[in-house]
C-alpha cells in the first residue's frame, strides 16, 4: 500500500481525503523537502523534541523499516532540532524519512546522505535548552494543529505533507488513483486541443448556476464525472 502511495502526489491523495470525507491533516505551509524532488510514504514514527537528542535515539529503538520521523519542536524558529548525525542514526535504523514541525541543520551533509528531510529550513543553531517531557513524547506528535500518531500514514513531496488514517488507507488510495486517471485523462483531451471548458460542459453548468445560484461547480463536476477540483 505504501509504495502505492508514493507513487501518487499529495495533492492526488488530498483530494481524496476531502471526497471522502476524511480529515485533511496536511503539515503547515512552508514544511518542504530540503533536497527537491524528495518524496516519500510511510508509517508515522511521531515523537516532541523537548532540547535533547535522546528522544530521537529512543524512538529509532521501535522504529520499523520505512517509518517516517515525525517531529514535534513546536515549529520553533530559534533552533534546529536535527542535524547530520541525527539523521543518519535514523538510515542506520531503517527510518525512511524525516518530518520536522521546525528547522534543521547540516543542509549539506544532509544533501550528502539523501535521507529525505521535510522543514521549515535551516538554523546553524542548535537548542540550548532542556525541557521537561510529557507522557506522549514518544507516542504522538503535533504538527500545525494536527495531532498524529502511529496510527497514521505520512505522504510527503515537493507540494508538502499529508498525514493519512492508516485505517483508511486503502480507500484513500483507491480513490486517489481514480483521481489520477480521470485527470490524466483529462489532461491528455486538452493537449488533443479539447478545452477544459468543453470537457466540463462549462456553458451548461453555468446555465444551470444562473437558474439555480446553489448549484457549485463542484456538484456539477460529480455529475459528469470530472475532476479539477474537490
Amino acid at each position: 500500500m505504501l509504495e502505492r502511495f508514493a507513487e501518487l502526489s499529495t495533492p492526488l491523495v488530498a483530494d481524496a481525503c476531502v471526497r471522502l470525507g476524511v480529515p485533511l491533516r496536511a503539515a503547515p505551509a512552508g514544511v518542504r523537502a530540503v533536497v527537491a524532488g524528495h518524496r516519500v510514504a510511510g508509517r508515522a514514527l511521531p515523537v516532541r523534541h523537548h532540547g535533547s537528542v535522546d528522544v530521537f535515539l529512543e524512538a529509532f529503538a521501535r522504529a520499523v523499516p520505512g517509518d517516517v520521523l515525525v517531529i514535534d519542536n513546536g515549529g520553533r524558529a530559534d533552533e534546529a532540532c536535527v542535524g547530520d548525525l541525527a539523521v543518519l542514526e535514523a538510515a542506520s535504523a531503517g527510518v525512511a524519512a524525516l518530518v520536522v514541525w521546525g528547522l534543521h541543520r547540516d543542509t549539506r551533509e544532509l544533501v550528502e546522505i539523501g535521507v529525505p528531510v521535510f522543514s521549515y529550513g535551516s538554523c546553524p543553531a542548535g537548542p540550548i535548552r532542556l525541557d521537561e517531557r510529557d507522557p506522549e513524547t514518544l507516542t504522538s506528535a503535533r504538527i500545525g494543529p494536527h495531532l498524529v500518531t502511529a496510527d497514521d500514514f505520512v505522504v510527503a513531496d515537493e507540494d508538502g505533507v499529508l498525514f493519512v488514517p492508516a485505517a483508511r488507507g486503502e480507500e484513500v488510495l483507491t480513490a486517489a488513483e481514480r483521481i489520477r486517471r480521470t485527470e490524466r485523462v483529462q489532461a491528455d483531451r486538452i493537449r488533443a486541443g479539447e478545452t477544459l471548458r468543453e470537457q466540463t460542459a462549462f456553458d451548461d453548468y453555468l446555465a444551470r448556476r444562473a437558474a439555480d445560484p446553489s448549484w457549485t461547480f463542484r456538484r456539477h463536476l460529480r455529475r459528469i464525472g470530472g475532476a479539477i477540483e474537490e
